[in-house]
């Protein structure tokens, strides 16, 4: 069985250690503790890795963060994986820095590479790790501070908290959403 795990991003130096980068942060983690390398392909980077009977397509999309959708459906159909095996892993300025949160469904939120993904496939009925990025700017200020870098106690914490993740993808792919909701959401 195959799933999807896409993890959303831009692409570009100045991007690498940003807020809004958490999801390629969070699959750069996965890859390196599974011991894999991303290779560039079409509309992103993409790894293949084998948990226990389970085959995880990882993406890095190439397409920037709000036309994410673009490379999820590409993904999706050339590897014929369904909606319900595919996981996104976004920033989410609502959480505090480090919280987790997964959901099966829901609104974009006002994040833009989660409308254009439910634009494209039709449907926000997708899984998703929200992963908490923290609030701390002043009004006017959210593009910014999703732009911007982690602070340095952030930085120290961040390991931790993407392996909170990582294991959260696992649990995804290997005991379903329920159980992934269930024993990481909030954690």
């Amino acid at each position: 069985m195959k799933y999807l795990i896409v993890g959303l991003g831009n692409i570009g130096a100045e991007y690498r250690d940003t807020r809004h980068n958490i999801g390629f942060k969070v699959l750069d983690a996965f890859a390196e503790a599974s011991n894999i390398v991303f290779s560039t392909q079409r509309y992103g980077d993409v790894a293949q890795v084998r948990v226990k009977n389970k085959i995880l397509v990882l993406l890095k999309p190439s397409t920037y963060m709000n036309l994410s959708g673009e490379a999820v459906r590409y993904w999706m159909n050339k590897e014929n994986i369904p909606l319900e095996n595919v996981l996104i892993i976004v920033d989410d300025i609502a959480l505090p820095f480090g919280a987790i949160r997964i959901k099966g469904k829901g609104s974009d939120g006002g994040h833009n590479g989660l409308k254009n993904i439910a634009a494209l496939l039709g449907t926000q009925n997708y899984a998703r790790i929200r992963f908490g990025v923290g609030n701390e700017f002043v009004r006017g200020a959210q593009i910014d501070y999703v732009l911007g870098n982690f602070t340095e106690e952030q930085s120290r914490e961040l390991p931790d908290r993407m392996k909170v993740a990582c294991d959260a993808i696992k649990a995804f792919c290997l005991s379903g959403l329920t159980f992934a909701m269930n024993n990481f959401s909030n954690k």
